[in-house]
Parts: C-alpha cells; sequence; structure tokens
C-alpha cells in the first residue's frame, strides 16, 4: 500500500483520480537521434528513415513484448536499410539506433515526484526488458512506486490489459487513474476504461490535472 511522504506546501483540492499512471518515453524520457541523422545524412538517406523502419510495428512490437532482444532488434534495422544504403551503412545505422543514447526531463520528473507525495504513482510503458536497468542509469530507479512494462507484462499499450495491470498495482479502481501518455491512441483507451486522460506535449500540461500552479516543482530541463 502506498504511504504518501510528508507534503511540504499546503495540500492541493481534492481531485478526480487516486493514483498517477504516466508513460515513459516522450514525457519523461527523450532519446537522442543526432548520431543516427548525422550517419543518413552521410549514406544519403533521408531524416527519420531510420527510426521510420525500427518504429514500424512488425520490428518495433516484438522488442517491446519482449519477443527480441535490443541486438536482434539492430540486426532487423540492419536488414531493412541493406537494399537502401549497403551492408556497411545498414548495420552502422542499426547500431546507432540501438545504441542511442537517452536523457531525463528533469522538469517532468520533479512534477511526478511532487504529485507522488500524495498519490501513488506508476509508470506504465511501451519498453524492453532493459526497462529498469535503464531507469537506473537515469537515476529514477525510486521515481514511481510500480513499474509496469510492456516487455515483462507481455502486452503493450493500447491493450486495455496492461492498464487493468497499473491501475491494480496502484491499488485503485481504474476509474480513479490519471493517465499521462503523448500518444491520443494510448490516451483514448484509457478514456474507455474510464479514466481521467491527460494528453502529454509539454511540462505545463501536467500543471492543472496535477493541481500545482505553473512555477510549482520546477528544477530546469528540456
Amino acid at each position: 500500500m502506498h504511504t504518501p511522504a510528508p507534503t511540504t506546501g499546503a495540500r492541493p483540492p481534492a481531485t478526480a483520480y487516486d493514483a498517477v499512471l504516466c508513460d515513459l518515453d516522450n514525457v519523461v524520457r527523450y532519446y537522442d537521434l543526432t548520431r543516427v541523422t548525422a550517419l543518413e545524412q552521410a549514406a544519403g538517406l533521408l531524416e527519420g528513415t531510420t527510426a521510420g523502419l525500427a518504429y514500424a510495428p512488425g520490428l518495433d512490437l516484438p522488442l517491446l513484448l519482449g519477443r527480441i532482444t535490443p541486438e536482434e532488434w539492430a540486426e532487423a534495422i540492419t536488414a531493412g536499410l541493406t537494399d537502401r544504403v549497403g551492408p556497411e551503412w545498414a548495420r552502422e545505422l542499426g547500431r546507432a539506433m540501438a545504441e542511442a543514447p537517452f536523457r531525463a526531463d528533469e522538469t517532468v520528473v520533479a512534477l511526478l515526484r511532487r504529485v507522488r507525495e500524495r498519490v501513488p504513482l506508476v509508470l506504465v510503458t511501451n519498453a524492453t526488458l532493459q526497462l529498469h536497468d535503464d531507469l537506473a542509469a537515469l537515476g529514477l530507479g525510486d521515481l514511481a512506486d510500480h513499474v509496469v512494462g510492456s516487455a515483462h507484462e507481455g502486452v503493450a499499450k493500447p491493450d486495455p490489459a496492461i492498464y487493468r495491470i497499473a491501475a491494480a498495482r496502484a491499488g485503485v479502481p481504474v476509474d480513479r487513474c490519471l493517465f499521462v501518455d503523448d500518444r491520443q491512441e494510448n490516451v483514448d483507451a484509457a478514456l474507455a476504461l474510464g479514466m481521467t486522460g491527460v494528453l502529454f506535449r509539454e511540462p505545463a500540461d501536467l500543471h492543472g490535472p496535477f493541481g500545482f500552479g505553473r512555477t510549482d516543482g520546477r528544477t530546469g530541463g528540456g
């Protein structure tokens, strides 16, 4: 059971939710594809070609369901690009995609830590089996009360099952959950279950739903 940490300010008014379920990628974590872009330019590919191939459901979903490893994903990207740029460039692009560095948005992290003082926080994300290692590398192993990852659960958003798993981990009914995601289809799936949904575009999108002023919880970051 979640035990809220002591708050440092006035408690916000009663909310329409008893837990926050939050996406990870493009909300908290951001990948840097600078090297991929540079390689595409050098190989004569349009920018975004590699990501478009890598994130296509046929390649991406097996990775996110834990059915293939990141190394196998890189090999699949390489195979998909070989006819366009040759094996050497394709191999470099596949490796760069699989090894792309990432960072956390510290502004969002601060907001999530604040809201966790009041309600349970669950990260619910389509991610690989390396999810917990990735969070540790970001220094975010303690960010949430629970982490629900698609590869570990064998089901990915927007399948309703993963939302129900996350709500159960939080210990609250699905209709008492606030769900945050950057993809409309994932938010729509949450709404269909009776959750409150927030389509994320920037940290300011969280201020109202979390009951914070525009400067609360800000520590900088991108």
